[in-house]
């Protein structure tokens, strides 16, 4: 039997572990797994030792108990794992909780494989050395990372992307069949992001973009697809009496589906980028953060580009408005332009569509084939 340690500390994470588990189940029937995970683990037989949600430290409000509860469960993972090894401890992004447990449980012989790199080829790249200490084996969803880990004595395999996988059969005519969209409607996605601060900055900014390209496109219809009840509610509370638009219509889910049935999107810096890359869907990204956060990013900084998608090709193609260049005049603007130019647009979906090839690699099925090996070496 093969015996599992794993952690993952989000949703996202959650749902790459999942994957991961079942692909590893077709090449090894009988195992275990054990350690941290959400809904999409636990289907896959995930031994719960304690709550997903108790390693996130996500926002500011009760920061002090969240940080002692963390440290309180990274502890008890530590002394059950080194109670009973695994023969492999796969930890999953959340980088800030898992690094820590990884370091340490290595000093004990358990060999560590780590899925999803934290961005220090962008910022914090001190970081760095936290990891060379703390993995065997980094798995890394971008090539040009495998390169940046490599050049530096870390052992690092690009596994390719699950979503460029999850993605590859959604097909835009029958998204817009789905959505029940007319033919010859241009459509516009706003994704203002999936956590309450990212709605709170974006959504009134999102709105009023909404309100200046109807006056220039009277016929364009928008869609908001809510990644979950927190944005939505926060969405609606944020715009208040302003309320929403007659054009713009607003649905539970589904995000793929609307950025695959878009002629552009307008979206927060994030994994909706990248989707909305896969699904070869143009787009315009702004960001905004408080004004500390901004400066300290900026310090610490190490590229030009905040949205993934400019990274992964030769020149960048993704519109990006950051902090006080994210008004609506600027983004509904850039979208319009977006929108009038037909040849533009399918410049930018063709340049999209070499991403997409470039990280459909069966994710799922590289990664059971990394941690096997790992596990072998050290049998």
């Amino acid at each position: 039997m093969l015996r599992v340690g794993i952690v993952a500390g989000e949703t996202s994470g959650d749902r790459l572990g999942g994957g991961v588990v079942a692909a590893l189940r077709q090449r090894c029937p009988e195992i275990s797994v054990r350690g941290v995970g959400g809904e999409a683990l636990a289907a896959q037989g995930l031994q719960s030792i304690c709550n997903m949600h108790d390693i996130s430290i996500m926002g500011t409000d009760g920061l002090l108990g969240k940080l002692r509860r963390a440290l309180a469960v990274r502890q008890q993972l530590y002394r059950e794992f080194v109670a009973d090894p695994p023969d492999v401890f796969l930890g999953i992004d959340v980088p800030d909780f898992n690094l820590g447990l990884e370091r340490r449980l290595r000093r004990t012989a358990i060999p560590i494989v780590h899925l999803v790199s934290p961005t220090v080829w962008a910022w914090r790249a001190y970081r760095l050395r936290k990891i060379r200490h703390a993995v065997d084996r980094m798995l890394v969803l971008f090539p040009f990372e495998e390169t940046w880990y490599r050049e530096r004595g870390v052992a690092a395999t690009f596994v390719g992307h699950p979503a460029a996988d999850e993605t590859a059969a959604i097909d835009r005519d029958q998204a817009r069949a789905e959505l029940a969209i007319p033919p010859g409607l241009k459509i516009v996605a706003l994704l203002p992001g999936s956590r309450e601060s990212e709605v709170n900055r974006l959504a009134p900014v999102f709105l009023d973009s909404a309100r200046l390209l109807l006056q220039r496109h009277p016929q364009l219809r928008f869609i908001v697809p809510f990644a979950n009840q927190e944005a939505k509610n926060e969405f609606f509370r944020v715009l208040g009496h302003a309320g929403v638009p007659a054009a713009v219509q607003c649905i539970d889910g589904d995000a793929r589906t609307v950025l695959a049935a878009s002629d552009v999107a307008l979206l927060a810096s994030g994994t909706a980028a990248l989707e909305a890359a896969l699904l070869q869907c143009p787009m315009v990204v702004a960001y905004r953060i408080s004004a500390v956060s901004f400066r300290l990013a900026k310090l610490l900084a190490r590229t030009r580009y905040v949205s993934m998608p400019n990274h992964l090709v030769d020149r960048p193609v993704v519109p990006e408005y950051l902090q006080h260049e994210a008004t609506a005049s600027n983004l509904s603007r850039e979208l319009s332009e977006f929108l009038d130019d037909d040849g533009r647009r399918c410049q930018v979906r063709k340049a999209l569509g070499g991403i997409a090839n470039m990280l459909r690699k069966n994710a799922n099925a590289a990664v059971a084939e990394q941690l096997l090996q790992v596990a072998r070496h050290y049998r």
